[in-house]
């Protein structure tokens, strides 16, 4: 099977890769293209799980005003270098998280943010709920893992589906920023303003 030029200019601009990453996945994924953006997305999760640890302090500060200036958010996003904040890319990825925090008022910037307080106050909530419906301990368990996950997408800016796409969660649209840019991103301070 042949892997069209074209294919592979289309798979580029979708996903950021250079020329041979997205000729690669497409050999990969037998030309299938949507297999072909799993592969560059896996590939990019893991790129991004090894520059995790390495420190971000640089970044940006953005802002987006919509709904005639009743709506407000300011979103904090850092990188490694000087260099990576000054990028196109990178300005445009911190906009489109300003965005979502304005369309979608999520309470927390990442997991890691959520007071555990509140956690635990999530979990003993939904416990007593399943357990008045008379659910055995080992399935509250399950059930709660899935309430919490639940909790986290609806408040959680890092975990919420992005609101051009909801096949990708802010996370997975970091991902690709962190594999396409070469460096870690995190998402710092956030804040929502609205005038009822």
């Amino acid at each position: 099977m042949g892997i069209s030029v074209e294919d592979i200019q289309k798979l580029r601009k979708d996903t950021g890769v250079g020329m041979m990453e997205a000729k690669g996945a497409l050999v990969e994924a037998s030309g299938d293209f949507d297999k072909a953006v799993d592969i560059l997305r896996k590939k990019g999760a893991l790129k991004a799980a090894k520059r995790a640890d390495r420190e971000a302090g640089e970044g940006v500060v953005t802002s987006y005003i919509h709904a005639g200036g009743r709506i407000g958010a300011l979103v904090q996003l850092n990188c490694e270098t000087d260099f990576v904040a000054k990028t196109d890319d990178f300005k445009n990825l911190a906009y489109e998280v300003a965005k979502q925090l304005a369309a979608m008022n999520p309470e927390y910037a990442t997991v890691e943010s959520v007071p555990t307080e509140i956690i635990e106050k999530e979990k003993e909530v939904e416990t007593a709920k399943l357990e008045k419906e008379g659910k055995p301990a080992e399935v509250i368990e399950k059930i709660l893992e899935g309430k919490l996950a639940k909790f986290y997408e609806e408040n959680v800016l890092f975990k919420q589906k992005y609101y051009l796409d909801d096949k990708k969660t802010i996370e997975g649209l970091i991902q690709e920023a962190i594999a396409k840019l070469g460096e870690n991103i995190k998402i710092g301070k956030i804040a929502r303003f609205q005038i009822k």
